[in-house]
């Protein structure tokens, strides 16, 4: 269907830019609180965000961005997502806002997993964005054919950013998600290695608690992006777990700067694909 100024329509995805999907190989890497990260990053560039939550069994990035249990409202073309600020820049929408009780626990087969994500795709009026994060469960599964098969259905995927821990034992299971993207044809925009080292509170020193370098290599070695590395910072764990904008916080802090780098690095990745 046409609409009058010959774009495709797009339903719910019409008025969205990019699509961006977050991945890893496996859970505990940080995904959703980069994907989080990120999203205010590119807030304060300016920019109009969403983020769908899709880790169906660990909905956490409510919490982090202290938006509670809000009502979701109905419009006519769905749900309207649930916005972070007063100027609509950062918009949410998550199961967590959907489950009664918030340690109930999503014990559904796949089928009912994949029917509720064909719901989150295309059924929130995200109105016009920018840039809609995707924020996967870990691994490679039906859930994320399920979000791929959805949002292809509507929208260009413009690809996804890799998140890894520097060990070994995460880059394999990236590996296997960098074998998903390409059998699947989905971009991969880039790599980032999460953990990386571990900044001091008192002097500020990074030291590399875990091996170094992972991601890194993973990257080269399979010929994808490195977008940047983001250090274990204490000042990041306590705002996520209070819920305040780390960015805003923190603005001269090394693990700003790296954030707020890989930010850039993803803007002009889809901008210019």
């Amino acid at each position: 269907m046409e609409q009058n100024n010959g774009e495709t329509e797009g339903g719910n995805l019409a008025q969205v830019q990019h699509v961006v999907l977050i991945l890893s190989g496996k859970g505990g890497v940080g995904k959703s609180t980069l994907t989080t990260e990120l999203a205010l990053a590119l807030r304060h560039a300016g920019k109009k965000v969403g983020i769908l939550d899709v880790d169906l069994c660990g909905p956490s990035i409510p919490r982090m961005l202290s938006v509670g249990k809000p009502e979701v409202h109905q419009c006519d073309s769905g749900w309207v997502p649930v916005y972070t600020d007063a100027q609509k820049s950062l918009a949410l929408m998550s199961i967590a806002f959907l489950l009664e009780d918030p340690d109930e626990a999503v014990i559904w087969r796949g089928p009912k997993k994949t029917a509720l994500i064909g719901q989150f795709v295309s059924d929130v009026a995200w109105g016009e964005l920018d840039v809609l994060l995707v924020d996967t469960p870990p691994g490679t599964s039906d859930e994320h054919l399920a979000v791929l098969e959805n949002l292809k259905k509507q929208h260009k995927v413009d690809g996804a950013i890799l998140i890894t821990t520097p060990q070994a034992v995460s880059t394999g299971d990236v590996r296997r998600e960098i074998t998903f993207c390409k059998k699947t044809g989905l971009r991969i925009l880039g790599i980032v290695e999460n953990m990386s080292g571990f900044v001091c509170p008192h002097c500020s020193e990074c030291s590399n608690i875990f091996s170094k370098g992972g991601g890194e290599e993973l990257a080269k070695l399979t010929g994808s992006v490195y977008l940047g590395s983001v250090p274990l910072d204490p000042l990041l764990t306590t705002c996520i777990e209070e819920g305040k904008d780390f960015i805003q916080t923190f603005p001269e802090s090394a693990t700003f700067s790296a954030i707020n780098s890989i930010a850039k690095t993803l803007l002009t990745s889809i901008q210019n694909p």
